[in-house]
């Protein structure tokens, strides 16, 4: 498909973000170089990281269209990086676990010091005062008013309700810090979020993203960007590798269920993290800038490729 012939308007294509922790970071490369050609979205629905990430985009095409919505998604990874998230949360898996979520670790034994520190240690010790260190981030980032906007691209930010396993939505109306936060619910890392009287996690484990509130709209293409490779070649034979490739099948079954039912009349552009499998599992919490700018740039390369076929 040539994407880049007849500019794509609000009416024709909607837009789907997986989550994937730092690997979003990939999202943002590709989405970055979308807008940058000129495409357009009547809805974003995301997950996880790309639930923040498609709530930059929307307060900031709120505020200045497409070069708005780069402006505000390179802020939101400029302070990941420069908060150092996650490196500053003390718990056990730090130091004695040779855990340090400052670097790309991905051997086996960084690995095995996790796997005993998850299995030694509850959520609550690991993380005692629920902190989440991505809040006061969110906090100063988000702008409530313009995602709420009446002429706001369209937002779905979803959940995973504890209890039932099913999705939980949050649109425009509703999406909150908290909701971000519960969309990006680790339960092995933080405390359910609670919102409404229902506990959630993250939104992944049942639907990464949610495409129901995209496909409602009837749009000609739905633009789904991977943040996570959908394929892996080789048997894992590791500890390590085995709960990886656990982790990426678990996280893409809700999606191609999805896919399955998807109506004939929509073109389904699928934008692939292939370039993501070179990285280990906790990458996916290294905020490195430079690592970002790694994936950053994976990802506009990717999805150069598709707008210049």
């Amino acid at each position: 498909m040539n994407m880049a012939s007849g500019r794509p308007t609000p009416a024709q294509d909607v837009l789907a973000l997986q989550g994937g922790g730092a690997h979003g970071a990939y999202s943002w490369g590709a989405l970055d170089r979308l807008l940058a050609e000129g495409w357009q979205f009547a809805a974003i629905s995301g997950v996880s990281s790309g639930a923040m990430l498609a709530a930059m985009a929307v307060q900031g095409w709120r505020h200045d269209g497409a070069r708005g919505a780069r402006a505000h998604m390179r802020r939101l990874w400029e302070r990941v990086a420069e908060a150092h998230v996650f490196a500053g949360m003390s718990n056990p898996l730090e130091g004695s676990w040779g855990w340090d979520t400052g670097l790309a670790l991905g051997n086996e034994m960084a690995w095995h010091g996790v796997t005993q520190a998850l299995r030694l240690f509850s959520p609550g010790q690991l993380n005692p005062f629920g902190q989440n260190p991505l809040k006061p981030l969110l906090d100063e980032l988000l702008d409530l008013d313009a995602i709420r906007d009446e002429d706001a691209p369209r937002l779905t930010v979803a959940a995973t309700d504890v209890e039932t396993g099913a999705p939980v939505l949050f649109d425009n109306a509703s999406v909150t810090v908290e909701a971000l936060l519960a969309s990006a619910c680790i339960p092995m890392m933080f405390p359910a979020v609670v919102i409404g009287g229902r506990a959630l996690w993250d939104g992944g484990y049942s639907c990464n993203p949610a495409l129901t509130p995209l496909l409602s709209l009837q749009p000609r293409r739905l633009v789904l960007i991977r943040a996570q490779p959908r394929r892996r070649a080789g048997v894992p034979r590791s500890t390590a590798d085995i709960v990886h490739r656990l982790h990426e099948i678990a996280f893409q079954t809700p999606l191609e269920a999805a896919l399955t039912s998807l109506p004939k009349s929509v073109t389904l552009v699928d934008i692939g993290a292939e370039a993501l499998a070179a990285h280990a599992l906790t990458s996916k919490m290294t905020t490195d800038r430079a690592f970002l700018e790694t994936l950053f740039a994976a990802g506009w390369e990717e999805a150069g490729r598709l707008v210049t076929a």
